[in-house]
Order: structure tokens, then C-alpha cells, then sequence
């Protein structure tokens, strides 16, 4: 595990490249797992699922995504990333915008009390 390779309680990412204007990440969700409802202020995302499937919450809507399939978040948009299925499910998210800390995380309901 490198120093861009981080634990979390419903999986774990990689960070595959970082710069001012851009973020790549690595994201595996365990299963039966979720990230939290958030949104970003000065950052959207896009996922492209690898392996796996994603339920995605995305504004009001939810629905469910498969390898090769993506999803586009926009800055100030609700949105959450979980699984359901039995396998690990795998998505790359670059993040582009103006900022990129964790501390542009807007939680609105985590399920690990974060």
C-alpha cells in the first residue's frame, strides 16, 4: 500500500495521479457497502465502472450502473456510490475543478458516522 493508497471503512482508493487541475482515483467498495450521500463545491466527478455493479444515487434519482458504463456528477450535485452485488465493485473517478481536499466533502448521510 502506497501513500496515495488510503483505507476507509466501506472499502479503499488509490490515488493514480494528482495535480492542480485534476485528481484520478482508484476506488474498491466492499460489499454490502456505501460511500456517504455527499456533494462538492468546487469539484464534479466522473465514474467509470470497471468490475462490478454500482448503485448510484444521483440527485433525486437512483439506478444502477455496469462495467464500462459511467456516470457524470456536477459540482453542488447530490450523489453516492455503494454495492450491493457479492463481488468487490471497482470504479475510476477523475475529479476536476478548482480544489480537490476532503475537506470539499459535504456529508448529508454516512453510514459510518463520519
Amino acid at each position: 500500500m502506497s501513500d496515495y493508497d488510503s483505507r476507509r471503512p466501506w472499502g479503499r482508493y488509490e490515488i493514480l495521479q494528482d495535480t492542480p487541475t485534476y485528481k484520478v482515483k482508484s476506488i474498491w467498495v466492499e460489499p454490502g457497502h456505501r460511500l456517504s450521500l455527499q456533494r462538492h463545491q468546487k469539484r464534479q466527478e466522473h465514474w467509470f465502472i470497471v468490475s462490478g455493479v454500482a448503485d448510484v444515487v444521483l440527485g433525486e434519482e437512483s439506478f444502477k450502473k455496469y462495467p464500462g458504463e459511467t456516470v457524470d456528477v456536477q459540482v453542488g450535485q447530490l450523489h453516492r456510490i455503494g454495492n450491493s452485488g457479492t463481488e468487490v465493485m471497482i470504479f475510476i473517478e477523475v475529479q476536476t475543478g478548482t480544489y480537490f481536499g476532503e475537506d470539499d466533502i459535504e456529508r448529508i448521510q454516512d453510514d459510518y458516522a463520519r
